[in-house]
């Protein structure tokens, strides 16, 4: 029987107002304590191996899921979990599932996450959470009318120097932030596209929604929310390739008054280049940088010096290109920690739909 975690009846409709809300009430069986969470993945692509690596760690995986049957088994085999080619039938057929972890299109991801609340599990949702505002309120609604946890998964987070940084806001070491800068400048080339969902509107929504939420939401979590955005888009160098822009310039004020840009592409040649997020604040200025937000690059803080930050971990590598750092060890450490010990959601599913509705805002700005 899937572990309970209760939710409160008084939430704003249709939306979990605070971390402290989704924790409120929650109830672990005793004798569930005693044993390894059950896990199944549905969607069995690259950042799956990852999830299974990390859900071996930390649990037990017993089901796997994938259209394309040879993605399943392969890692079914290898870690001895049922393969699936069908949701449904993983559903149906696998009753003690504690938790899914959904890394199936970008598209689906609300389908599938409904689809696995209602059968009484938990979900682990990769990101982004969905690619609408809407998808995201009902995996909320779904989550809790069925009395069940959602997590989202936003691994920037743990890195050591955003970490930091974000600690420094909170305690007011940089005081009031004034202004920032986002850069992301990557490389998509066309075989990353190539028979693949990525790069259609309708499962994979955007760039900001595959390459750059986690940067998103990072502008969420240490900043605020964003209050208007102005953006111009354009595709260069994949027509025909992607049913959308490959670069964009966002300009947006925040309701605390800051105000920033964004600037990101997928056409930085060759690989790679940069992935940076730099405060200019009241007491200091601070660059958080290299490929993936993984360095302190600049600091000049007033009376205040960042020092012997830890190691983070290395980006998630998938042989022709790289994406952010593969920090989901302490994503699932958390999930654990969350359903055995009542501990806080490092994200919440509120969280997670801050960001779809800020890229939203992003790109309806781009239509107007």
């Amino acid at each position: 029987m899937p572990l309970i975690f209760a939710l409160k009846d008084n939430f704003f409709p249709g939306l979990i107002n605070s971390q402290e809300d989704l924790q409120a009430n929650n109830t672990i069986p005793i004798e569930a304590a005693m044993r390894k969470i059950k896990f199944a993945i549905v969607g069995c692509g690259r950042i799956a191996q990852r999830h299974a690596e990390h859900i071996n760690n930390n649990g037990v995986l017993v089901a796997v899921c994938d259209i394309v049957s040879e993605k399943a088994k392969a890692i079914g085999d290898k870690l001895n979990a049922t393969a699936y080619q069908n949701i449904d039938d993983l559903l149906d057929n696998e009753s003690d599932i504690d938790v899914v972890s959904v890394c199936s299109p970008n598209g689906l991801h609300a389908s599938h996450t409904v689809k696995s609340l209602r059968a009484g599990c938990h979900v682990l949702c990769e990101k982004p959470m969905a690619i609408n505002v809407h998808d995201c309120k009902e995996m909320i609604r779904e989550a809790e009318k069925a009395n069940r946890s959602l997590f989202c998964i936003k691994q920037n987070r743990f890195n050591p120097s955003v970490a930091a940084v974000k600690d420094a806001l909170e305690k007011g070491i940089l005081g009031r932030v004034y202004s920032v800068q986002l850069s992301c400048f990557w490389n998509r080339n066309a075989d990353y596209y190539e028979n693949s969902w990525k790069g259609t509107s309708d499962l994979d929504g955007g760039t900001l929604y595959t390459q750059f939420s986690h940067f998103i939401d990072l502008l969420y979590w240490m900043i605020g929310d964003v209050k208007r955005a102005y953006t111009l888009t354009a595709n260069f160098a994949h027509k025909g390739i992607i049913d959308f822009e490959d670069t964009g310039v966002v300009a947006f004020e925040f309701y605390n008054g800051a105000i920033g840009t964004i600037n990101y592409t997928v056409n930085s040649y060759n690989k790679n280049m940069e992935g940076s997020l730099t405060l200019f604040c009241e007491k200091g200025t601070v660059k958080i940088g290299g490929q993936y937000l993984n360095e302190l690059e600049y600091q000049n803080i007033e009376g205040f010096e960042f020092k012997d930050l830890p190691q983070g971990n290395k980006p998630n590598n998938y042989g022709t290109y790289e994406g952010s750092m593969s920090n989901h060890d302490k994503v699932y450490e958390n999930v654990v920690d969350v359903l055995l010990n009542g501990s806080p959601i490092s994200t919440n599913p509120y969280e997670g739909l801050k960001t779809v509705e800020i890229i939203s805002k992003i790109y309806q700005s781009a239509k107007s």
